[in-house]
């Protein structure tokens, strides 16, 4: 068996390995290990590169951003701020029809601006904005579909996880890729209201009948003061830690802890906080880290493995001779990270295909920036479609009316995964659109 044949026997392997239950970082760590030996036909040389892969892949300095975003995340989730922001929306969009939908929307894009995880955001709003929308008289399926659309927000607005995790991976500027998240944001945000406004009066069937200016909502008696003063703590911790990195103040790894501690103290300013809960957002966050740099560490091991066995120098050479251009090769890429999206979760998929996409990318003078954008876009449209799209198994077990089944998630999100793939394709396009805000 030659090298390359390894190389891509690990790949059928890993998908196999994977689709059937094995958690990815044991299926890398373990075919990287056999690859190694293999091509090596050496035992010892395998296990010394799994043992300096595990002792450099995670030293550095910048690592310390994840457990940092990954705290104030759940801080601000359990703060009751999240509840706060769709109020004030609400009270903003509610004389719309379709109003509490884009206030969904809306609430959603300012707290992904201090969560970075897609999964806070469904959770937190599948308590706080279905039962308000069944309750004023959205239909269950229209409601739990505008949640579970707009939760992906929390992974492309900045602080993102997947923009740092593949900040990481191809060691591209974090603060550039946060920066660059933001037009990406705003667009998809604009076009889920659109598409809200769209199905309000053209399907009205569909989303539901609801009268404006009902004395059932809440938003009819918040004054002008109280919407500002509920708005005003998420504003400052957003201006605090994107500020702080776009003025240059903080390095990304400092914005997370200053975060951090400024989720913690708002989060006890709202009395939210008792010993119980910051133990299990201490133990949950603990949690999150090590799944997320246990998987780092076996990304890097794979990538060395596959950089052994010439698999990517072979794949960059067919390329090469093939003719292709740029744009037929994002093409077939995306395809793959949209058909990968329906059986493997977003942090997995970044993990397999990153190593193997970024030599040839690389030799194509790419911007990496663009296509860390382009990338992760593209990897969560698989949060929300099926049959494993995790956010919406998080809508499901975070819901209270358990008349609304599985499939009522799936096919309320359907709309926005088209919407998604419609920002996917301009931000292809126009690469300006992601590069707006970098120097």
């Amino acid at each position: 068996m030659t090298d390359i044949q390894v190389g891509l026997l690990s790949i059928v392997g890993i998908l196999f390995l994977i689709y059937a239950g094995m958690h990815v970082a044991i299926a890398l760590t373990l075919l990287s290990l056999l690859g190694v030996w293999l091509i090596k036909d050496n035992w010892i040389i395998a296990g010394k590169l799994l043992a300096l892969a595990a002792s450099d892949s995670i030293s550095g300095y910048i690592f310390g951003v994840v457990p940092l975003f990954v705290l104030m995340g759940l801080l601000i989730s359990v703060s009751g701020i999240g509840k706060d922001t769709f109020e004030v929306a609400n009270r903003l969009f509610h004389g719309i029809r379709g109003g509490l939908g884009i206030s969904t929307v809306a609430a959603n894009a300012v707290f992904a601006a201090v969560t970075g995880i897609s999964i806070a955001s469904a959770a937190v709003f599948t308590k706080v904005a279905v039962p308000e929308m069944i309750r004023l008289g959205h239909k269950p399926r229209f409601a739990v579909g505008v949640v579970t659309g707009s939760s992906v927000l929390g992974m492309l607005i900045p602080p993102s996880l997947l923009l740092i995790l593949f900040g990481v991976l191809t060691e591209t500027s974090i603060g550039d890729l946060f920066k660059a998240g933001i037009m990406p944001g705003i667009l998809l945000s604009a076009a889920y209201s659109t598409l809200i406004l769209f199905m309000a009066y053209r399907f009205p069937d569909y989303v539901g009948e609801v009268t404006t200016g009902s004395e059932d909502n809440p938003a009819e008696q918040m004054s002008f003061g109280q919407a500002v003063w509920k708005l005003t703590p998420i504003v400052l911790l957003i201006a605090l830690v994107l500020g702080g990195i776009y003025a240059g103040w903080f390095t990304p790894t400092e914005s997370g802890a200053v975060g951090a501690l400024g989720a913690l103290l708002l989060t006890l300013g709202k009395r939210q906080l008792n010993w119980t809960k910051l133990w299990q957002v201490l133990t949950e966050t603990g949690h999150v880290t090590v799944s997320i740099l246990f998987l780092l560490i076996a990304a890097n091991i794979y990538g060395r493995m596959l950089a052994l066995s010439g698999i990517t120098g072979f794949i960059a050479t067919w390329i090469g001779e093939s003719g292709l251009g740029l744009y037929a090769i994002l093409s077939i890429y995306l395809v793959i990270v949209l058909l990968m999206g329906t059986i493997l979760d977003s942090t997995s998929i970044m993990m397999i295909i990153v190593p193997l996409i970024y030599p040839i990318m690389h030799g194509m003078e790419v911007n990496f920036v663009w296509f860390g954008l382009v990338t992760v876009i593209a990897i969560e449209v698989g949060l929300i479609t099926p049959p494993l799209g995790i956010a919406a198994f998080v809508v499901k077990s975070t819901l209270d009316d358990q008349s609304i089944t599985l499939n009522d998630v799936f096919a309320g999100a359907f709309p926005y995964v088209l919407i998604m793939i419609l920002v996917l394709a301009l931000i292809v396009i126009f690469p300006g659109i992601s590069l707006f805000l970098v120097r």
